[in-house]
């Protein structure tokens, strides 16, 4: 290919973050999952969708990737990065939830050091790890990944996949939404 054919092929920035989403999402509900699996010994249905996906850990990736891709530090900082934003969105997002729905998806009230419940040291410290692990290690991978991967497929074929998607989860939010509610 000419690097034209090459730039035309590519998904815009955008579009990429939407792919980036999508993939973090999937893997944030497969490590749930996974822990579940691990910790439970069986399988649960983790997340606010139908689907195997759970958002947050998407919008969580995505806002990690955007966050960082300017910030030059050690691992360290990093870590605290990661950490207090990971934690600050968690709470947040349990918030929200806990408002709009009424119920819980995780309650950290019988960890040490928890803030209502719906925070706690062990699990920010956790964050903070899989978020260095993430930026250092997962994301570039799968970048790297996607780039080498996507120039095999036509750009017109990557948006429809891309929105379709995207239609799926706006779906299936849609019907998550009216479940919770009628709950």
């Amino acid at each position: 290919m000419i690097k034209e054919d090459i730039e035309k092929s590519k998904l815009s920035e955008s579009q990429k973050i939407i792919l980036y989403f999508f993939i973090y999402a999937f893997l944030g509900w497969l490590l749930e999952t996974v822990f579940c699996l691990v910790t439970l010994g069986q399988f649960m249905k983790r997340g606010f969708l139908y689907g195997p996906l759970c958002p947050m850990y998407g919008f969580a990736a995505v806002a990690m990737i955007e966050l960082l891709k300017n910030v030059k530090t050690n691992t360290v900082g990093k870590f605290c990065i990661c950490m207090i934003v990971f934690t600050i969105f968690e709470y947040v997002v349990a918030v929200v939830l806990e408002s709009l729905f009424g119920l819980r998806w995780w309650d950290y009230s019988n960890e040490v050091l928890n803030f209502q419940g719906r925070i706690s040291l062990p699990y920010s410290i956790a964050w903070g790890i899989i978020g260095v692990i993430f930026v250092e290690k997962i994301h570039p991978f799968v970048k790297r990944n996607i780039e080498k991967y996507t120039l095999k497929i036509s750009k017109n074929v990557q948006l429809i996949l891309l929105y379709t998607c995207v239609t799926i989860i706006i779906i299936d939010f849609i019907l998550s939404v009216v479940k919770y509610i009628n709950m």
